[in-house]
């Protein structure tokens, strides 16, 4: 697999948005979220994006483990096709400072997988009542990381963040996510994978966070 070695720098100055301060509370109406789902432990809202029949999904939710472990969880990249929904491939292309880059690819029923390059960014800073709040943030960087495959569907859009507050032994998570896999694959399919795909992704990471490596 071949990468692209252009400066990191560079593309952290062009797509570094910070979210420790972009919404930290639960969506409201006020902001143009809709709830969608709701279950003991996790809401989820969408709301209309500009420009785009896709819409933005955001949703906060209870996971049983300290803050800290939670984000060891997050950042575990390496091993994202052993537990995350849909990836088959997961590989960190570069590291530099608080940030890396990400290839990843996925596979769901009966479409062609697609693949994305994204830039992770990390940020931390102390919670009021004790503790840390953490941040992943990403943006699609589809100038980096390897080659287009033939087969696989390259997805350019793909933003988002998880944000983790500390509640004593639990994390209160945010996760916010805008895709677009691309292809001919309808708005109304996509926004219902999107929405599915959410509380996979929540379950996936409270059975990820019961192992002990992650305690470490």
């Amino acid at each position: 697999m071949r990468f692209n070695t252009q400066s990191v720098t560079a593309l952290l100055a062009l797509f570094f948005t910070p979210c420790l301060a972009d919404e930290p509370s639960p969506a409201t109406g006020g902001e143009g979220w809709t709830e969608v789902s709701k279950r003991p432990g996790l809401v989820i809202y969408c709301r209309e994006k500009k420009d785009s029949p896709v819409k933005e999904y955001k949703a906060t939710g209870q996971i049983s483990a300290p803050t800290k472990v939670v984000k060891n969880v997050i950042n575990d990249v390496d091993n994202y096709a052993h537990f995350m929904p849909y990836i088959t491939e997961s590989v960190v292309v570069t590291r530099e400072g608080e940030s890396l880059i990400t290839y990843q690819r996925f596979s769901t029923p009966m479409v062609n997988d697609r693949d994305y390059v994204l830039r992770i960014q990390f940020e931390s800073h102390r919670a009021k009542g004790g503790g840390t709040v953490y941040c992943n943030s990403w943006k699609a960087a589809p100038g980096f990381g390897p080659e287009e495959k033939k087969g696989v569907i390259r997805v350019k859009i793909n933003q988002g963040y998880w944000l983790l507050e500390p509640d004593g032994e639990i994390t209160r998570a945010t996760y916010m996510i805008f895709t677009d896999p691309g292809g001919t694959i309808p708005a109304m399919v996509i926004n219902y994978g999107n929405q599915n795909a959410i509380p996979k992704l929540f379950a996936a990471v409270q059975k990820q966070a019961l192992q002990a490596k992650y305690r470490d």
